[in-house]
């Protein structure tokens, strides 16, 4: 009985001090670390990481040129997060539409594409992903959209059609999945308060951009460049998120044209080249 108590004895104070660890990482040493140097001490940190299907695999060596350029660790973790993704959220056929696993690897693909550079990159503000075959009737207002993220309902929704065209055509600045994960990730990010962690990064990143877009000569420059479409500078919620899909979809004409917005938006979501 004594050697057991003193077993519990030990494993309480081993508790203790893992717990005092992880406070000290959350709340010293990690916003201490990003206050220094914008990024977080560790992006990728997977003791009992997940597969993929070899079937899944394939659709990933396939179809995402951004998979393909990972070294074969940053691979590793890439179909760990696709895996995670797939099994998180709950994937949902609209209009008569059958969901595959392919469907959800493209899917979850896509958001982890975007938030690769970021420690959390699960979305606490849906839960269900809704899949139509084409466009559908909105719940926010009569018209048909291609795409939506309705917070209040907890979901995400696609038109399959126009998500697949935004993978086949990876260069038209058109891509209907990041652009509705962005929403979703710039909602997320913003409701957020704790300092020290990805989406303390991104508030930052977004606030670098509003100051960026309130110099009257970068207004200029954005209008002269004639770069972004114009559905960009209908608020800043979709500058954020335009801005996104091109930041993937061209990114070195990006670079070239309009060089200081994309360093702004390679800090806010942490972007490893």
């Amino acid at each position: 009985m004594e050697i057991f108590l003193s077993f519990l004895s030990i494993a309480f104070a081993l508790l203790g001090v893992g717990y005092f660890i992880v406070f000290l990482f959350r709340n010293l040493l990690e916003p201490f670390y990003i206050l220094l140097f914008n990024r977080p001490i560790f992006v990728h940190f997977y003791p009992y990481p997940k597969h993929l299907d070899p079937a899944h695999v394939a659709v990933l060596n396939n179809e995402f040129n951004f998979y393909q350029n990972l070294t074969p660790t940053r691979k590793g973790h890439f179909r760990h997060r696709v895996a995670t993704f797939m099994v998180r959220y709950r994937f949902v056929g609209g209009g008569g539409l059958t969901v595959t696993d392919e469907m959800k690897v493209c899917i979850a693909a896509v958001s982890v594409m975007l938030t690769f550079g970021m420690r959390r990159y699960l979305y606490r503000v849906f839960s269900t992903i809704i899949i139509y075959p084409d466009v559908f009737p909105s719940r926010s207002d009569d018209n048909f959209h291609k795409g939506e993220f309705n917070p209040a309902a907890k979901a995400i929704v696609f038109s399959w059609k126009h998500f697949l065209q935004g993978l086949q055509y990876d260069s038209d600045n058109l891509n209907l999945g990041l652009h509705e994960f962005a929403h979703a990730l710039h909602f997320d990010s913003l409701r957020k308060q704790r300092r020290g962690s990805s989406a303390a990064i991104y508030k930052d990143g977004f606030n670098n951009i509003l100051v960026y877009l309130g110099k009257p000569s970068n207004r200029q420059q954005l209008i002269d460049a004639g770069y972004l479409r114009e559905y960009a500078y209908t608020n800043q919620h979709e500058f954020v998120a335009v801005v996104l899909e091109y930041f993937f979809e061209t990114p070195e004409e990006f670079r070239q044209r309009l060089p200081e917005l994309h360093e702004i938006v390679k800090r806010m979501i942490n972007f490893r080249d």
